[in-house]
């Protein structure tokens, strides 16, 4: 199994030898490799059981090592990260050759972004090379946002996990580029749609439905549990399975069911607090995919602050 530990500099040896290593992220835990090691990217493909068409984010310690990477940031993008960097905000920009086109799966375009987790950062401040990095989990199944996640599901593929904690935000990073002169989010995630409107006006949010993405995330079914995710009114919805005989869990916003069994239900957050909600979103997912239920049923949340990238990953699960 992989050794979990919060030593940096074996975590920076083991890279730079061609292996993967587990890390810690404000999103979540990243199965990161040598960015610009093509047999270090392929295997982050090969131990995921990632598809090669959908495009890796790339990881930097800092904005000054940018200019090694991609040509141009648009303004609109440069105000979005001097705002949200370090954080999870990726931006997806026209690359130099030196970022291989098997992390892009041969677009011309590549998702950066500059991580706020002092473990990471200082990590990758200590690397000549950037990092690429997608969730550290099985292809299609829920992130983690623990060490102990990662070490249930790829421990016995990867030789070491830095263990940075708790993820603070829990859900992946919010993807932005531009076409034709207008802001587009790719992926709804950390950042809401209201807090990039504030800083660069109206954004177009693309629907994440495609077969053949343009950037990380965009898969129609993603981010799912084993077993079945049902979406709808929780009450219809727990009396229709109660009929017939199916054992199920209940994920809600805020509510707990006093006549239904406590280990088979989770609210996300009792108090209603978005941030909250999303930070214990893949959490209550795994616990309700390990519980006895054949079935999980879940509401969506209010389409405000991060609800929207709770909705987004909420839909995916339950398109599986």
């Amino acid at each position: 199994m992989a050794e979990i530990g919060k030593d940096i500099e074996k975590a920076a040896r083991i890279l730079s030898s061609g292996q993967l290593v587990a890390i810690p992220t404000e999103t979540v835990y990243g199965l990161a490799g040598n960015a610009l090691d093509e047999q270090a990217v392929l295997r982050i493909f090969k131990t995921k059981k990632r598809p090669e068409f959908d495009p890796l984010i790339i990881h930097l310690g800092d904005k000054s090592q940018l200019n090694e990477y991609v040509r141009e940031i648009p303004e609109e993008l440069q105000r979005l990260a001097e705002r949200f960097w370090p954080g999870p905000l990726t931006l997806l920009v026209s690359k130099k050759p030196v970022i291989s086109d098997l992390i892009t799966s041969g677009l011309d375009t590549v998702g950066v972004r500059i991580p706020r987790h002092p473990l990471t950062r200082k990590l990758l401040q200590s690397l000549d090379y950037p990092l690429a990095a997608p969730s550290a989990n099985p292809f299609g199944y829920i992130s983690p946002t623990r060490a102990s996640h990662v070490q249930d599901q790829l421990g016995e593929q990867i030789p070491y996990i830095l263990d940075g904690g708790v993820c603070e935000v829990g859900l992946e990073s919010t993807i932005v580029g531009m076409e034709e002169g207008q802001v587009i989010v790719y992926r709804l995630g950390g950042i809401s749609v209201s807090d990039l409107e504030q800083t660069v006006g109206k954004v177009l949010i693309l629907p994440q439905s495609s077969s053949n993405p343009k950037s990380p995330g965009m898969l129609k079914s993603h981010y799912a549990p084993k077993k079945p995710v049902v979406l709808g009114d929780l009450e219809a919805l727990i009396e229709g399975y109660r009929q017939k005989g199916t054992v199920f869990a209940v994920l809600s916003f805020t509510r707990t069911f006093p006549d239904l069994s406590e280990s088979l239900q989770l609210a996300l957050s009792p108090g209603g607090d978005y941030d909250e909600a999303a930070r214990n979103l893949f959490s209550s997912m795994r616990l309700l995919d390990a519980s006895e239920a054949d079935v999980i049923l879940a509401e969506e949340l209010p389409e405000i602050h991060l609800g929207k990238a709770i909705n987004d990953r909420l839909r995916r699960a339950a398109a599986k």
